[in-house]
């Protein structure tokens, strides 16, 4: 029993990283009806400059509001540099990975390609709970993050104009333009706060086992792709709870099986939500219409 209490623990904890990077994706499909498949080389740039600051500051919220802001920035240049020129969905796929390869160069270039440790605000041990070691502080201020940006975005979406004129620019383009909605604007800031979302979750989730070097953000970005799919494209809070699905699995599957068999479960958990619910366990009717 205590193994599987330390197990489901440690997949919380792992889940609400996927679930944070699975809802920068979330809010590009929402807002552009795109896979970017780049989000993780933006991320890690992004990260390297936070740690930087973080280093000549000695802060970590500095690095913190660094990495967002420096996120923020990269999802603006590249929708408009880069994603702008692509005529259809194949060739934004092609620009998106010509944008993780120049990436990933460029920082594998000035940074070096050895991995490096992230500092962290809070303890990273797990608290021990009746001789049981549970959630660290450090696993508690991810959970927190991710709860309070759900609860952000999710308000954003369904209760803002804002946030609607986002979702029509995406679903019908033609006719928000029609009514005056400004879809080039929208699309630019759905980059925007994807790629700030994605940079922070990345943030997040160095300072543990991942460290920090040019492909850090894949293997995360591989069961980012996967929680969106599972828990549905067009849903944040599906993002959530796909996450805490994933990470739980992930960890009792790794604890009991080994590690090798993780990825099969993970496989057959997608197949089958896409089997029964195509479109995600939490897809709204609206979205599956479409």
């Amino acid at each position: 029993m205590d193994r599987f209490v330390f197990l489901l623990a440690t997949g919380i904890a792992d889940g609400v990283v996927f679930a944070l990077f699975a809802l920068s994706l979330v809010l590009i499909w929402r807002s552009t009806r795109i896979i970017n498949f780049a989000a993780a080389a933006m991320a890690v740039t992004a990260c390297y400059l936070a740690l930087a600051v973080t280093d000549l500051t000695g802060s970590y919220w500095a690095g913190l509001i660094i990495a967002v802001l420096v996120g923020g920035t990269l999802g603006w240049a590249v929708e408009r540099g880069v994603m702008r020129a692509a005529r259809d969905p194949l060739s934004g796929v092609i620009l998106a990975i010509g944008t993780v390869m120049v990436l990933q160069a460029l920082t594998g270039i000035l940074a070096g390609p050895q991995s490096r440790p992230a500092p962290v605000p809070f303890g990273d041990r797990p608290v021990i709970v009746g001789g049981v070691p549970t959630l660290s502080p450090y696993d508690l201020f991810v959970i927190a993050v991710a709860v309070t940006l759900t609860a952000g975005l999710h308000t954003l979406f369904a209760r803002t104009s804002l946030g609607l004129q986002m979702r029509a620019a995406a679903f019908a383009p033609e006719m928000s333009r029609l009514l005056g909605v400004p879809v080039a604007r929208m699309r630019t800031l759905g980059w925007i706060l994807a790629a700030a979302v994605g940079a922070l979750a990345v943030l997040l989730a160095v300072p543990g086992e991942l460290g920090l070097d040019p492909h850090a953000g894949d293997p995360l970005f591989v069961s980012a792709f996967a929680v969106a799919v599972i828990g549905g494209l067009d849903s944040a809070e599906g993002a959530v709870i796909g996450g805490l699905l994933v990470g739980v699995l992930v960890s009792l599957v790794t604890g009991y099986l080994g590690a090798a068999v993780a990825p099969l479960g993970v496989l057959a958990l997608l197949a089958l939500v896409l089997l029964v619910r195509p479109a995600g366990l939490f897809a709204g009717v609206e979205a599956r219409r479409v």
